[in-house]
């Protein structure tokens, strides 16, 4: 008989078997002995051997045998007399069912699903299952009815193994690992992988599962670039994880690493410098080879590969070939491993950096005392160069900045300091400006007029642009040049250096004449006028407000090499932060904007 149930459902068999062998009028006694038999690794069964002794029947005994059964499935037991078949008894039994395990996935969360009866209680285990070394258990449960458990996709392992059984006695447990192919469970595994380098040349691999991995000894020179392999053998294949491991070396060196590379792909990479020794050092690695009769032959392993000494490879190794066989045989270098056969050396190479270097902080010092006495020799030529430098790069930034000549009626001391304002803002940038405000003794000295003529020659010879300041007291003068009909309330008192009233002399011949276009500019002030005001004539030109189109005022003046729009409303507000507050000075003197009869003064 072969059951996967517990001892109660046994008791149960015994009970029903000695009441069918009663039935049929058989003396039958209680067994001598009966127990179950040691459980076996069957997947999803159990194996139960009993034996009933019966010393007051002479039919001998029965005998309960091993045989396989799957949970879940029914077993039946026949039993009959001698001969055989004459009476039969049938006994039937349904063993208890497994829980049925499904795994699915979705996003990153990992879901187990266990399908089972609502009051059936079963155990639940989640254990890493090491190839080296006993089992980890990592999450245990009893649950009852179907479940629904949640992983994170960062839980998954490679060796992550799910048991489950029914929670009765000598029940079969039930091992599955779903993850062993998954590349989520592998790439968890190397992130948490740690590889150790251990004083003075152990070396040892912490990870949850085992690896199938190959580890190497490599060679990291300065100056990065990848490591180099080595010949000492580690261990290729199958690396035993969380175990300390012994490197085959005679000294440790700070550019020995060892590297842990799995299907040709390196994954960790450790050097000795980082645990225990100083940082990388600049020596020199030598490979010896060694043959019959004590013939041996050394190279120098370099990136472009292994040089030979006293070479005439173009390479370090090859031109201190020679000194590095003196440095061999003297003893300076270090040697790290040998067999029977080959040998490595470590050989410094400070004492060679350090000569390369005197030479060039020799050169430095000879070419710098030459220059020195050319100096002293050719003082004079060297300070006349200099002047001369000094006015080309005055002379470029000159020729780069346009020239705007700013001509307005001298009204009040108000208007002035508005116009003195603009002045100085238009400074800042790539602007040459002229205003009367500033040649005050070369005006008086000259006349309004003089000065005017040879300002506004100079400034269109140059290409630049003459600016006309409307103000109100401005727009009466065009109007009594125009209309030929002076009115005293309508114009504004001429000081002695008003060049404005000079200068229409000859600016409103150019407006009539068509030759305004490209060499004048007008603008006004927020609150002092407005467009119509202007008179007509002038608007053959740009006629711009003021603080409110400056982006386009300053793009006109500055013509075609002006900046970009975003460079031009950065230079707009700079300007604009310079010229508002003395507007709003001059208009609360005014009496607010339009002045003391409110709107805007239009200077009709």
């Amino acid at each position: 008989m072969a059951t996967g149930k517990n001892l109660k459902m046994r008791t149960r068999l015994e009970e029903q078997l000695i009441q069918n062998w009663r039935s049929l009028g058989m003396p039958f006694s209680r067994p001598k002995w009966c127990s179950p038999s040691r459980p076996t690794p069957l997947h999803g069964a159990s194996c139960w051997r009993c034996k009933c002794l019966l010393p007051s029947c002479s039919l001998g005994s029965v005998v309960f045998d091993c045989f396989e059964a799957a949970l879940g499935a029914e077993v039946r037991i026949w039993s009959y007399t001698q001969p055989r078949y004459q009476k039969e008894l049938n006994f039937t039994q349904q063993l208890p069912a497994l829980p049925w395990l499904n795994v699915s996935a979705d996003g990153d969360d990992v879901y187990l699903v266990l399908d089972v009866s609502e009051e059936q209680r079963f155990g639940l285990s989640l254990y890493w299952n090491q190839i080296q070394g006993p089992t980890k258990p990592w999450w245990h449960r009893n649950l009852t009815g179907p479940q629904t458990i949640t992983l994170n996709h960062t839980d998954l392992f490679p060796c992550l193994c799910i048991q489950v059984w029914p929670l009765e006695p000598d029940s079969v447990r039930t091992s599955i690992c779903p993850f062993r192919e998954d590349p989520r469970a592998h790439r968890n595994l190397w992130r948490a992988a740690r590889l150790q380098l251990l004083p003075p040349r152990g070396w040892r691999l912490d990870a949850p599962c085992s690896l199938l991995a190959e580890a190497t000894l490599c060679w990291q020179a300065p100056g990065g670039g990848p490591c180099q392999s080595l010949v000492p053998p580690l261990y290729q294949a199958n690396v035993t994880v969380n175990k300390t491991l012994e490197l085959p070396l005679l000294n440790a060196h700070p550019n020995l690493c060892v590297q842990v590379s799995s299907w040709e792909k390196l994954q960790l990479q450790e050097c000795l410098w980082a645990d225990s020794l100083r940082a990388l050092k600049d020596d020199l690695l030598l490979v010896e080879t060694r043959g019959l009769q004590d013939n041996r032959s050394l190279c120098a392993l370099e990136p472009s590969g292994c040089t030979p000494l006293l070479s005439k490879a173009s390479t370090r190794a090859a031109r201190l070939g020679e000194q590095l066989l003196q440095d061999l045989q003297s003893g300076q270098c270090l040697q790290l491993w040998e067999d029977e056969l080959r040998a490595l050396w470590a050989c410094p190479m400070d004492k060679y950096v350090h000569q390369r270097w005197a030479l060039v902080w020799l050169a430095c010092l000879l070419l710098a005392s030459v220059l020195f006495l050319l100096f002293l020799f050719r003082k004079d030529h060297v300070k006349g160069w200099l002047r001369l430098l000094k006015e080309d790069l005055r002379a470029g930034a000159a020729a780069r900045a346009r020239a705007a000549l700013l001509l307005y009626s001298a009204e009040d001391s108000g208007f002035e300091r508005l116009v003195g304002a603009l002045a100085s803002a238009l400074c800042q940038l790539p602007l040459q400006v002229t205003v009367d405000l500033w040649s005050r003794r070369e005006l008086s000295a000259q006349g309004p007029l003089a000065w005017f003529h040879a300002q506004r020659r100079q400034t269109l010879q140059e290409g630049g642009v003459v600016v006309l300041l409307f103000s109100p007291g401005a727009v009466a003068l065009c109007h009594e040049w125009l209309q030929d009909a002076a009115s005293a309330s309508a114009s504004a008192p001429h000081g002695p250096h008003d060049a404005f009233a000079a200068s229409l002399s000859c600016v409103l011949p150019d407006f009539l004449q068509g030759r305004a276009p490209g060499r004048y500019v007008g603008a006004y002030f927020d609150g002092l006028l407005h467009s119509g005001a202007v008179p007509a004539l002038f608007r053959s030109v740009p006629v711009f407000s003021l603080p409110s189109q400056l982006p386009d005022f300053l793009g006109t003046l500055q013509g075609p090499g002006a900046p970009s729009p975003g460079r031009l409303g950065e230079r707009a507000k700079q300007v604009s932060r310079a010229l508002q507050p003395t507007l709003d000075q001059l208009l609360q003197a005014l009496g607010g904007p339009g002045g003391p009869g409110g709107g805007t003064r239009d200077g009709t």
